[in-house]
């Protein structure tokens, strides 16, 4: 048994159900943060005028941001594929660490860096722990097709 399958299975067995709600609280802020980031295109802009080298760069890197945000919040929310949204997710909370306060504005959504710490370590709690006992895995795990 791998120790990924062991801390699986011990975090299967001691999951509070409250963890479930902080698990769709999150799910639900960053899908928000995905909105709000769509709605601030012209961040984007600035960026892409202030170096035009790197647009494709730039414009991937939206993309990225919206789909891990819009994508896995969606995900974490329901507790399906929970551990892989997360993974998908924690690039792009670094990066708003490290970014946040870049003079085009880019992660101004994420403009406040307690709450971005908070967000990471509670993404990373989530890979640990999984998407517990009120969650789509837990009913296909118990509901096989």
């Amino acid at each position: 048994m791998t120790l990924l399958q062991k801390i699986e299975i011990w975090g299967d067995r001691h999951h509070p159900k409250w963890l479930d709600a902080v698990r769709i609280c999150l799910g639900i802020f960053l899908f928000w943060m995905g909105v709000l980031f769509v709605q601030n295109r012209d961040a984007l802009t600035a960026m892409i005028n202030e170096k035009p080298t790197l647009t494709v760069i730039s414009f991937a890197l939206a993309h990225y941001i919206v789909f891990a945000h819009l994508a896995g919040g969606l995900l974490i929310m329901l507790g399906s594929l929970t551990r892989l949204a997360v993974l998908v997710n924690i690039p792009v909370l670094v990066g708003a660490l490290f970014f946040e306060h870049s003079r085009t504005g880019l992660f101004a959504v994420h403009s406040i860096p307690g709450l971005s710490i908070a967000v990471l370590l509670l993404l990373v709690f989530f890979l640990i722990e999984g998407s517990g006992p009120l969650s789509v895995d837990e009913y296909m795990r118990r509901h096989p097709a």
